[in-house]
């Protein structure tokens, strides 16, 4: 059994954020923390006071994370980026609300005082003796502690209150991990007791000292339970400031989630009849739980639900046979053809989440050539005149007189050439798509081919695949690159209406030519010459597209996303030299190729390299983030590995940018999440000049100082399927559906219940179904209704046996 914590985070967009550049506008971009540590960096929107971002994470947690921040900052390419802002969400106000946060906040200023990160370790003694009483308090150490100084340290001292008294421990300088190992004591002064507390200060030579956050016990605590152990700094209590909305807003979506995951045994009979439901009939089927929950489903939650089947069933082998029976559900209740898979259902969400999930690789192939010139040639394209700007026509041609024809021959030309482009990769890559993702197309175009046979409705077949393809893949990857992890950046705005123009005609494509000239859009009309002459070859591609033999591919075997052997990350990275000597920190690094796959990170000096060199994965014992101020280097990490007679190496890797940091610490944490032996601590700094550059200890072999983050992980498409939780999130989606299902189908029934059972009307109606079809469901439902009471009571008996009110021992369903 295992307890999970995720956050899902939508950074959609801001807006009136203030000017921070001479020009009258801003470059914002955010940076996300969670507790000290970042997990996300968004793309930098360039020349917006209202930038839109649209990214989305997934951040695996510890159970005991405390906040949640959102920082804007403006980039600027000389000295520092300014800071706009920040929104802070404490767990308890983002696990307030079920459904989450999905609402417009107000930007707040950023006070240094409240910018407190770390922990202090404290042991209190309360005595009594002749004098009266006495409080002994043992300030050991602090870890993570704010940098304060330019240098990237601090030199933290310790203040202690206690009534009307104080005392100071020593300064420790340049170090965010001061050991101080000093005993303090204090005397009672006459009156009612008083609570204690611990500051931490950063000494200054000049000017006043900055405050690092302070710990707070009451009276009842200091005699009842004296502090001892490690404790969260806080801030000094005030009152949250409201900027007025002068600073701007964040539109932000977060949802937490946290559940218990119960060994596989127990979700076991709602995986049989989940399995069971997608291989019957789909027409009558209305008390399945595929039934209950699209019934129950909408909005970001049914993506959510949608993301979580297809992963379940693909893990089963039976992601074809799940596909089909949500095609057959929205066939059979479509009368008009026009209106096929055109809403958010189910259906639409599933089948537009299992294309990103096994054909990123695809996608990635055909369109990355082509996504990477747009954004490395940068032209300038343009057709609609009222957003012809004819001063970049000089880019295009420096003949005669700049003119709206001028500038629509040569966008027409580029638009057409990059267009190309992309046709002649889609055409030809029919026999690259997955085989899995051909075999539901094929499975989808045998369904509407038929239900709507008639000649009038003969490219309906074709149409329910290239809405799915063209319109639901292909045309937002180009749209927005960065959220399909073509590019690590949001396109400029001249590059970001290139791809629009592109998306577009894409889109037209994908439509088959139907809505040409129908729109407002008529200065789109130099293109319906070359998009009319693609439809031909795009019917062509689908044709082959959907020629696959069925036992190829019979749904999709049970499976994994990523094999073992398969890269599961790559790229060029800074690797520190095992033995630099007297190097400089920035001459000790070389760039070398690494790859990780689920056994090995290995690196060469090239791609193509043949001799590598390779680090077990199974010997990795911590993957953590390296302190600025160890190599005087940003984006460090380090990989701490133990050879066999258990000694500890570290390698140290410097990536190009924040949000590549992130990704490469979270895919190695979870390539080596099942390790024993796992690092507790560890140091952030390095081993140099005979010390730790962290906590200046002098021994290479002292523990570490710093807590490591292994649970700590960004999602990812690329993550392998985890059928329990997937399940575990299934039963919790029923379980809001439960009393629907009980009052639609058991109410006044002579079928046999649970004793969960309800006696109240019924708000379903089931009149004029077939007798034999309405016995079925009724005892679908009830069997239902079954599975959920055992998974109930077993979450019971697991919660208890933790709080230790029932004696441990085997639990059966």
């Amino acid at each position: 059994m295992a307890k999970s914590s995720s956050l899902n985070v939508r950074v959609v967009e801001g807006r009136a954020l203030p000017a921070k550049d001479v020009s009258g506008s801003s470059d914002p971009y955010c940076i996300v923390k969670v507790d000290d540590e970042v997990v996300a960096r968004t793309a930098t929107v360039w020349r917006s006071l209202s930038p839109f971002w649209g990214e989305e994470y997934t951040v695996h947690l510890p159970l005991d994370f405390h906040q949640l921040a959102f920082y804007v900052l403006d980039e600027d390419t000389v000295g520092h980026d300014d800071v706009i802002g920040k929104v802070s969400l404490s767990r308890d106000a983002i696990a307030a609300d079920p459904r989450g946060i999905d609402s417009w906040i107000n930007l707040s200023r950023v006070d240094p005082d409240a910018e407190v990160q770390g922990e202090i370790c404290l042991a209190v003694q309360m005595l009594e003796d002749a004098l009266g009483r006495c409080l002994r308090c043992h300030v050991l150490q602090a870890r993570d502690l704010a940098p304060r100084d330019i240098s990237g340290t601090s030199d933290p001292f310790a203040r202690v209150f206690w009534g009307s008294q104080s005392v100071e421990t020593s300064t420790i300088k340049k170090t965010r991990f001061p050991r101080w190992d000093e005993v303090l004591e204090l005397r009672a002064a006459p009156g009612a007791p008083s609570p204690l507390r611990v500051e931490l200060w950063d000494w200054d030579m000049v000017g006043k000292n900055d405050f690092l956050g302070m710990v707070e016990f009451p009276p009842q605590v200091l005699q009842q339970k004296p502090p001892n152990g490690w404790f969260r700094l806080r801030p000094f209590p005030r009152a949250e400031e409201d900027s007025g909305g002068s600073l701007g807003a964040l539109r932000l979506k977060v949802r937490l989630t946290e559940d218990r995951v119960l060994p596989s045994r127990y979700y076991r009979p709602l995986s049989e009849l989940l399995a069971t439901a997608v291989l019957g009939p789909a027409e009558e089927d209305a008390a399945s739980p595929l039934a209950v929950l699209e019934e129950l489903t909408s909005g970001d939650c049914r993506q959510d639900l949608a993301t979580r089947l297809v992963k379940l069933f693909l893990g089963q082998g039976l992601a074809g046979p799940f596909l089909d029976y949500l095609t057959r559900r929205e066939v059979a209740r479509t009368t008009d053809p026009n209106t096929l898979f055109r809403s958010n259902s189910l259906a639409s969400k599933s089948m537009e989440q299992f294309m990103k999930l096994v054909g990123m690789p695809y996608l990635h192939e055909v369109l990355q050539p082509v996504i990477s010139r747009v954004f490395e040639e940068k032209k300038y394209m343009e057709l609609d005149p009222c957003k012809m700007e004819l001063g970049r026509t000089r880019r295009i041609s420096f003949k005669g007189t700049p003119s709206e024809e001028h500038v629509r021959e040569a966008s027409l030309g580029l638009l057409t050439g990059y267009l190309g482009a992309i046709v002649d990769a889609i055409v030809g890559s029919a026999g690259r798509c997955p085989a899995v993702m051909r075999l539901a197309f094929k499975q989808l175009h045998q369904r509407v081919e038929e239900r709507f046979p008639q000649t009038e409705h003969k490219d309906v077949k074709y149409l329910a695949i290239s809405g799915f393809l063209f319109l639901r893949f292909f045309a937002p990857a180009i749209l927005t690159p960065k959220l399909f992890d073509l590019r690590d950046q949001h396109a400029d705005p001249q590059t970001s209406r290139s791809l629009l123009l592109l998306a577009k005609a894409v889109q037209s494509i994908g439509n088959l030519g139907q809505q040409l000239g129908q729109g407002k859009e008529v200065w789109m009309a130099p293109l319906h010459p070359f998009l009319l002459r693609s439809v031909s070859r795009v019917r062509d591609f689908l044709d082959r597209l959907v020629d696959v033999d069925e036992e190829e591919e019979a749904g999709g075997p049970a499976r994994a996303l990523i094999p073992r052997s398969a890269t599961v990350r790559e790229g060029y990275l800074l690797k520190r030299k095992e033995e630099p000597g007297g190097l400089a920190p920035r001459f000790a690094f070389k760039k070398r190729y690494f790859r990780l796959s689920a056994d090995a990170l290995s690196y060469a000096k090239s791609p193509e390299w043949q001799t590598r060199s390779s680090i077990p994965v199974s010997h990795i014992r911590a993957v953590e983030r390296v302190d600025e101020g160890a190599f005087q280097l940003p984006h460090m990490m380090q990989v701490v590995t133990q050879d066999g007679v258990g000694a500890l190496h570290t390698t140290y890797l410097q990536c190009k940018n924040v949000n590549e940091l992130s990704q490469w610490l979270s895919a190695l944490r979870k390539a080596s999440a099942s390790n024993p032996d796992k690092l507790a601590a560890c140091h952030p700094g390095a081993f140099r000049s005979a010390r730790w550059t962290c906590c200046l200890r002098a021994e290479r072999s002292a523990a570490g100082c710093s807590r490591t983050h292994a649970a700590v992980t960004l999602g990812d498409w690329r993550d392998p399927l985890d059928p329990d939780a997937e399940t575990q999130m299934v039963y919790r989606q029923l379980l809001l559906g439960r009393d629907q299902l009980r009052r639609k189908f058991l109410e006044n029934s002579s079928v046999d219940t649970t004793p969960e059972a309800g006696t109240a009307k019924g708000s379903g109606s089931l009149e004029g179904a077939c007798p034999d079809a309405l016995a079925r469901q009724k005892a679908a439902a009830a069997r239902l209704l079954e599975v959920l009471a055992d998974l109930d009571r077993a979450h019971e008996e697991f919660q208890q046996q933790e709080e230790g009110t029932v004696a441990p021992g085997p639990l059966g369903p």
